[in-house]
Formats: C-alpha cells, sequence, structure tokens
C-alpha cells in the first residue's frame, strides 16, 4: 500500500495514522478475515513526479532491488494501493498501476478526467467527483444570493481545467464573477520574493474588488503559498478587508513547523466542503498514545516528530544544536490545528475507509474460494494467492457499514457514494482552528434539496460583525423595482427602475416587472398583488339602503295617488282628461319605481334580462300615457271648434291606440334584443383598480340605444306636444302640468347620459337609479298632485259647476 506527501507536511502524518489504526483494528477484529492478518508498506512522494513514479515502481519490484515487473517476494506481493493526496499524484501513480490491473484508492480529490474509466479502469475514488463541489458551490452562493465573486485558480491545468467548468456553471445560474486571479502552484523559497513583487501588483484586486465571496481552487500546497503571499502583501499595503473564502475539499491549513506558523486570520470564516467525515471509536485515544518510541518500525515519526515540536530527537547535528531537545513525551493534544488535528480529518476517513474496502473484499473472497473449493472438494485456498485483480469484481459490489457508522459502496464509475461536509472554519491568531459542521452537500439528493445550511451557527469573519455578507455588483433591487443592465458591463451590475403603472415586482432583483392577475391589483408601493374587492351596489350599504327605501316610498305614494283616484273615480277631476289614461300612467309609474329595485344587489341572470329591458318598457307606457294625454287635449279643444271633423277621432279608443301602439314597438324591440343577445351577468376587471365591479352587460349595445332612443324620441314628442298645447284652455289646465313634468323628465335624462358616461361601478348604477326616480316622481308630481290636492284639501271644486265655471 502506497500513501504519499506524508511528512514533508507534519499535518498529513494523520493518514498514516488512520492506515495504521484501521490496519490494528482489523487484524484485531475475529470477524475480518480470520487467521490472516494485513499489513502495509508506506512510501513517500513528496509532490514530485519522478519520486511517485519510483516509489510506485518499488511496489512492484523485490524488496531492496529496484528491478521492476520482477517480484520474486510472495509474502510482500501489494494487493491494493491507497493514494494520492492530490490529483496530479494519483494520476501518476494510476499511470503505471492500471497496467498491473492493481487497484487504487485515491483518498484526495480527483478532477474529471475524460476517459478516466478506459485510461484507469482499476481506480476508485474515496472523494465524490469534482463537479459535485462546484455545484454545491453554485447553490451556496444562490441561498446567500450572492452573485458577484472572485474567482482564485492556481496556474497551472487543473485551475485552467477548474475555470472551464466553473465559469459557465456561474453564468447559467445567473452568478457573475469580478476578476480571476491566478496563483502560483507551489514554489522554493529562492523564488518567494519574485512572486510576492508579482502578487503585489495584483493585491489591489482584492483590496478593491465589491466582491466579498471569493471562490478558491488548489492543492494544499497552492493555498498554504497563498496564504504566505497574502500576510507578507497585507504588512506592505493596506490590509484586505474581511472576505468571505469558499474552498473545495482540497483546502486545509497547514504548517511546516511551530517556527513556520504563518496567521490564518485572514480566513476566518471560511467555508469548504470537505469530505464526509466521521470519528471511529477509539481513534482519539490512539492518537494520545502515540510516542516516538511507540513502533520502532515508524520510518516517518521522528521526522514528524521534529517538525511539529520544533526539537531535536538526536545532538549528532551541529546544525540541530541550537534546538531544544525532544523529550519524547510532548503530547499531539498540545499541537495547533495547522499542525496536527485530534479528530480524524476527511482525508484520513478515507485512508480508513479505503482500508476496510480491501479488508472486506478480500474477506469475500476467501469466502466465495472456501464455498468452491468444498464444492469441488480440494484443499484450502490460501489468501497470498489472491491476485490484486481478482478484488475488482468484489469491490465494485461491496457495501458495508464502518464502524463508525456510515455505508461504504461505490458507484458504477468506481465513486464512494457518499456527500459533503460544509465546514466554517473558526481560527485564532495562535493557529488553533476549530472545524464547525454547518451544512451537507448530498449529490443523489433532488434538484434544488443538494444543499442543507445552518445559517445560524456559521461564524462570519470578524469584519462583518456576525452579519450575513453582502456580495453584489449592485444593491439589491428592492420589491417595486426592476433591474435594467448597465451598458458595457456583466448583467449582475445593474440600476433599479421603478415598475410601469400596473405592473409589479414582489421580489428583490426582479428582472422584469409582472401584470398581477385580472383579479388583483397592484399595491401602492407597486410590490405585491393585492385580491380586487368584488364591487356591486349592495342593500347592505348605505347608497343602496336609501335608494331602495326612496323606491318603495315612491311607490307606495304611487299606490296611494292610484288608490284615491279609483276611489273618486266618479268625480269630474278624475274623468276630465281620459281617466283609464290616469289608471295605466299611475300603474306604469308604479311600476317604474319598482323597476329600480332590479338594479340593486349582485347581479343575476334573471335581473340582468329583467334590468333595462322592464325600464324600457315601463317609461314607453308611461310616456306612451302622457303623450295620449296631451293629443286628448288637442283633440279636445279642435273639436269644439263648430264643423270640426275631430269629434269622430274623440274617445278612448285613440288613447288607447296610442299607448298599445307605442308600447307595442319598444316590446317589440326588446324581444328581438333577448333572443339575438340578451343581457348577462359580467365582471369589469379593467374600470377600476382596486375592484372588480359586478354588472350587467348589456349584450348588444346597438339594442340597448334602441331603446333609449325611443324612449328619447317619446319624451321630445311628448314635451313638444304639450308645450304647444299648454295655453289652451282647459278645466284643470293638464297640458300645462304635462309640459312642466316633460321638462323635468328631459332634464333628468339629458343630465344622466355624461353623468352616467363619466362613472364607474356602483356609482354608475345609482345614477341610472336615481334619473329613474327623480323623472318619474317629476311625472307622478307635476300630473297628479294638483288633481290629488284638490280631491283630498278642496274638494269643493271637485264638482261640475265648478268645471263649467272655469270653461266659461
Amino acid at each position: 500500500m502506497l500513501i504519499d506527501e506524508l511528512v514533508s507536511v507534519p499535518k498529513n502524518y494523520q493518514f498514516l495514522l488512520a492506515l495504521v489504526f484501521a490496519v490494528a483494528e482489523i487484524n484485531e477484529n475475529p470477524a475480518i478475515l480470520p487467521n490472516a492478518s494485513l499489513g502495509f508498506h508506506i512510501l513517500n512522494s513528496y509532490y514530485l513526479t519522478k519520486i511517485t513514479y519510483k516509489a510506485t515502481l518499488n511496489l512492484l519490484s523485490t524488496q531492496q532491488r529496484f528491478l521492476p515487473n520482477f517480484n520474486c517476494d510472495i509474502k510482500n506481493h501489494p494487493i491494493a494501493v491507497i493514494g494520492g493526496h492530490v490529483c496530479e499524484t494519483s494520476i501518476d501513480i494510476a499511470t503505471i498501476l492500471s497496467i498491473y490491473n492493481i487497484p487504487q484508492f485515491t483518498f484526495g480529490s480527483f478532477s474529471q478526467v475524460q476517459g478516466r474509466g478506459m485510461l484507469f479502469p482499476s481506480l476508485y475514488q474515496m472523494v465524490p467527483d469534482e463537479v459535485y463541489q462546484y455545484k454545491g458551490v453554485v447553490r451556496l452562493l444562490q441561498h446567500f444570493r450572492w452573485t458577484w465573486i472572485g474567482l482564485v485558480a492556481t496556474d497551472d491545468d487543473n485551475g485552467d481545467q477548474f475555470l472551464q467548468t466553473v465559469v459557465p456553471l456561474l453564468a447559467q445560474n445567473r452568478i457573475c464573477y469580478s476578476f480571476i486571479l491566478k496563483t502560483p502552484n507551489r514554489t522554493f523559497m529562492d523564488y518567494f520574493i519574485n512572486l510576492l513583487l508579482k502578487f503585489q501588483t495584483q493585491y489591489p484586486i482584492l483590496t478593491e474588488s465589491k466582491a466579498n465571496a471569493y471562490f478558491v481552487y488548489g492543492t494544499p500546497p497552492t493555498l498554504h503559498l497563498l496564504n504566505m503571499l497574502l500576510s507578507a502583501a497585507e504588512k506592505v499595503s493596506a490590509p484586505l478587508p474581511g472576505k468571505v473564502w469558499i474552498v473545495t475539499s482540497h483546502w486545509d491549513f497547514e504548517s511546516l513547523s511551530v517556527q513556520a506558523v504563518w496567521p490564518i486570520e485572514t480566513f476566518h470564516g471560511a467555508l469548504s466542503f470537505a469530505v464526509h467525515s466521521n470519528q471511529p471509536p477509539g481513534f482519539q485515544k490512539f492518537l494520545e498514545i502515540i510516542r516516538p518510541s511507540w513502533v520502532g518500525g515508524d520510518g516517518f515519526i521522528q521526522d514528524f516528530w521534529e517538525q511539529a515540536f520544533s526539537c531535536s530527537m538526536k545532538m549528532s547535528n551541529e546544525h540541530e544544536e541550537s534546538k531544544t531537545i525532544c523529550t519524547g513525551e510532548e503530547k499531539l493534544e498540545s499541537l495547533p490545528g495547522v499542525l496536527f488535528e485530534m479528530t480524524m480529518t476527511g482525508h484520513s476517513y478515507n485512508v480508513y475507509n479505503a482500508v476496510y474496502a480491501v479488508a472486506h473484499a478480500l474477506h469475500n473472497i476467501r469466502i466465495a474460494t472456501s464455498k468452491h473449493r468444498r464444492l469441488l472438494g480440494g484443499a484450502r485456498q490460501e489468501i497470498h494467492i489472491i491476485q490484486p485483480w481478482q478484488l475488482h469484481h468484489f469491490l465494485r459490489n461491496i457495501y458495508f457499514n464502518n464502524s463508525a457508522g456510515d455505508i461504504i459502496h461505490f458507484n458504477e464509475n468506481g465513486e464512494l457514494v457518499e456527500g459533503f461536509d460544509v465546514i466554517n472554519w473558526v481560527t485564532f491568531p495562535n493557529g488553533s482552528l476549530i472545524r464547525l459542521k454547518v451544512g451537507g452537500l448530498d449529490p443523489e439528493a433532488p434538484q434544488g434539496q443538494e444543499l442543507t445550511l445552518s445559517d445560524d451557527h456559521i461564524v462570519w469573519h470578524r469584519h462583518f460583525n456576525q452579519v450575513l455578507p453582502l456580495s453584489l455588483c449592485s444593491d439589491n433591487c428592492r420589491p417595486g423595482y426592476s433591474k435594467k443592465k448597465r451598458e458595457g458591463e456583466k448583467f449582475c451590475c445593474y440600476d433599479c427602475v421603478p415598475c410601469p403603472e400596473r405592473m409589479v415586482s414582489e421580489q428583490n432583483d426582479m428582472d422584469a416587472c409582472n401584470k398581477c392577475p385580472e383579479d388583483f391589483y397592484p399595491s401602492y408601493r407597486q410590490d405585491q398583488c393585492n385580491p380586487k374587492v368584488v364591487s356591486y351596489l349592495s342593500y347592505k350599504e348605505s347608497l343602496g339602503t336609501i335608494l331602495a327605501i326612496l323606491a318603495i316610498c315612491f311607490a307606495m305614494v304611487t299606490a296611494f295617488v292610484l288608490q284615491t283616484f279609483m276611489k273618486h273615480q266618479n268625480t269630474p277631476i278624475v274623468k276630465a282628461n281620459n281617466r283609464s289614461l290616469s289608471y295605466i300612467l299611475l300603474i306604469a309609474l308604479l311600476l317604474c319605481f319598482l323597476c329600480s329595485l332590479l338594479f340593486i344587489g349582485q347581479p343575476g341572470k334573471m335581473t340582468c334580462l329583467l334590468q333595462q329591458t322592464s325600464f324600457g318598457i315601463t317609461f314607453c307606457v308611461a310616456l306612451s300615457s302622457v303623450l295620449a294625454k296631451t293629443i286628448t287635449v288637442v283633440l279636445a279643444f279642435m273639436a269644439t271648434k263648430p264643423g270640426s271633423m275631430m269629434r269622430k277621432w274623440m274617445g278612448e279608443r285613440l288613447a288607447h291606440s296610442i299607448v298599445f301602439s307605442c308600447s307595442l314597438i319598444q316590446t317589440c324591440i326588446c324581444t328581438f334584443w333577448l333572443n339575438t343577445s340578451p343581457p348577462f351577468p359580467d365582471k369589469d376587471m379593467h374600470s377600476l383598480n382596486e375592484k372588480i365591479i359586478m354588472k350587467c352587460n348589456e349584450g348588444s349595445a346597438a339594442m340597448f340605444y334602441c331603446v333609449m332612443i325611443y324612449l328619447g324620441f317619446l319624451a321630445i314628442i311628448s314635451l313638444t306636444v304639450a308645450f304647444f298645447a299648454r295655453k289652451l284652455p282647459d278645466s284643470f289646465n293638464e297640458a300645462k302640468f304635462i309640459t312642466f313634468s316633460m321638462l323635468v323628465f328631459c332634464s333628468v335624462w339629458l343630465s344622466f347620459v355624461p353623468t352616467y358616461l363619466s362613472t364607474k361601478g356602483k356609482s354608475m348604477v345609482a345614477v341610472e337609479i336615481f334619473s329613474i326616480l327623480a323623472s318619474t316622481t317629476g311625472l307622478l308630481g307635476f300630473i297628479f298632485f294638483p288633481k290629488c290636492y284638490i280631491i283630498i284639501l278642496r274638494p269643493e271644486m271637485n264638482k261640475k259647476e265648478q268645471l263649467l265655471k272655469q270653461k266659461k
């Protein structure tokens, strides 16, 4: 087994300890590989390709003899390889191991490689593909509504591939980048000054950007170098304001020794997608007993101990005389987090699970082989005869629970089916740090539910005073406004403009304002749609109640007048000017008052059919009766002349014919109207902004105007005839009263037209009801109240002698 990049960085020593801990657990567990023990061999690649190749070929050679492809040592035959920590090392190892079909487990992130399945068929990834992390970062940016970010990537092929993947992904999700800063992959300290001078020219990009969220890609060495460059630049230039650093699972805070601990306060409050980890029982106690004298075969512990505690294990080296002597009793828990952590990190957890995956695969092979041998009656097959390529079938189908309770299995692409933890890094000036798990990323969750976050548990950089940072090119457009793109800038940079009239935007940063549904209307601030109130003239409101009471009262007065006339039907004043016409007119006026009630209340199918037609017909009967009365007065005067031919036209037949024929025409118009395009209940959504007007739609506007024009025609004819007959001698001068009543009638309806057309909703209905009541009251008052005055209050004038006296 191969573990790479171990003690060059003290923190990576935990990878080795996780391997040792897992192997020890398995060897002590009688349920896994009974009567067999696992062994391991560890080599360091130091991040160098040539050393990685050499270390890999060493595994394929006989120990102590570098003869690749020649291994006669059966006991040290490698069955699987675990490595590496970074993608480049993993690819270097896989290039050789894929020839031999030896299973390889990468415990660090592995970049997307075109045709990986064919190039490296024996590769198993303990970390899901990096693309899942990029999508998780996009979800995180959307969660906090950060649309203006900075991108930092290593200046190499992996960094270029990262940018090629991330930039389109950000654009698809309406997120822009303020800048792209490329950092060196790794360097020697000889070149650090040159790098710092170059970085100094780029440093203002970080300090002056409005973006508060930076998405960073890079391996631990490059991130360590970035920290060094930032710390050095801050001492020369202005300090970097607080930012939110968002990183992938590559990220880790590490240092080479206690003396080389660089300040990490810049990254306080950073968020990272870390490989999911759990704490196997007993691992922390295992770390607490680690000492340099613990294992004689550990060739790495001395180097680790000296770097971690800045002391020397030996006094033979003159250069180390200035260092303190290691006692060997130093405790790992006393080290700052940048050097060593007592909890199992995500990469160490992957090493732990990789060892168990190999052990379970070997265990399953032994079970399958023993069953097969028993069936054949043969001897027991020993585990050392198992070839590495035989593990692939069992690894692809492996499924088990580890000691921490997590399920371990691989998908069809050889990737561990696992999510990521969202880690919030809390740092301290002495190099200590705390990993706060504040959420998770599940690649197998439904669309839009992959990311879970506990916002209240996140610790932000001290610059933000624990207030959610904003990372925007432009301030949010509040509801009631929409975005207007700035010319020549990215779509995340915009101005806010108010919504047009009758349009709203209900959320922040709306690209465009929307119209409200028909039954809603925009609020005063145009930030929401409020439901419209249904409006109609109701009996429950004061205006409807008053008009209804007036209509009923006038109807009762009309009924009283009719009753009075019928009671005194044989008196001269009732007989004068056609008694039957007076009855018809009073009944028509009574119905006119009552038909106004049809306009009050919620319009229904039947009320809409009766409203205009009953109004048109009853008013037509009333006007026809008035016209007949007027014509009767004129004919009566003309008949009194000697030799007049008008005597034969006198009588009730002519009056009834006028009323019948005039009313018949209106009835035919209304009947045709009802048969062709009758009125119906309708909703007017647009006339009033905040209300839905319930009304009766005329159906055919032409027929409605025909009814009204015909009534106007009758009114004008009646007024004209009455006007010319107003001075004719008459017992009670009825022509004069008819003239006054028709003047009132015509005045009311002439003023009705502009008023009706200029009002909306229930006011329009109220205007029509008022016009009906006013015009009908005018007819009733001027024609019948003088006669009622004489009948009731001056009965002495209601005599034949008085009638003859008035004629003389």
